[in-house]
């Protein structure tokens, strides 16, 4: 077997820095990513074979008294692929780094499902704005944490018994945040 070498893109969006006409396929259990929503680009000179474009897309309304006191929010998570930043090389790809590939939008999606939870956890405050900020840079900064330990721990799926590990892994953890399942 060849040796495959997977790159691994992940990108932080807040909603509203999304382009309107930016095409996303939102994270759904019974609709998993295919080759045909890779829409970008390879990169030729690349060692990769493929790279999965996928982020946690965050907003967030805040509801003040005249005296500017905060008394209530509301915020919408969401796991996106995107797929024109999303690619890979036909020649070289198969249902094996398929399954790498969708495993990484799964990572995604549970952080945006832990996000969820610790935002349940918040109490109304005058500070909720700051809170939330601080919650979405540390969510995103342990997600990129653990795509990266992901690949590093699968040897960018080449290492079938890892990638198998962690397939159950993030399938027992979704399961663990069932209740912030979010379907649009």
């Amino acid at each position: 077997m060849a040796l495959l070498n997977l790159k691994f893109l992940f990108l932080f969006f807040f909603s509203v820095l999304t382009q309107e006409n930016e095409p996303v396929i939102s994270w759904n259990p019974s609709n998993k990513i295919t080759w045909s929503d890779f829409k970008g680009k390879p990169i030729v000179n690349s060692d990769a074979v493929a790279t999965t474009a996928s982020g946690i897309t965050f907003g967030f309304s805040i509801t003040q008294k005249s005296n500017n006191d905060v008394v209530a929010f509301t915020t919408e998570v969401n796991a996106h692929f995107y797929p024109k930043q999303s690619w890979y090389k036909v020649e070289r790809a198969d249902a094996h780094i398929l399954d790498h590939e969708r495993l990484h939008f799964d990572i995604t999606e549970l952080y945006a499902r832990k996000f969820r939870y610790r935002i349940g956890l918040l109490k109304v405050s005058n500070s909720i704005k700051k809170q939330l900020q601080k919650m979405h840079n540390d969510i995103n900064s342990e997600l990129a944490e653990m795509q990266d330990k992901y690949d590093s721990e699968t040897d960018f799926s080449r290492n079938f018994t890892s990638q198998a590990l962690w397939k159950a892994y993030i399938d027992a953890e979704l399961k663990k945040y069932d209740k912030y399942l979010y379907v649009n």
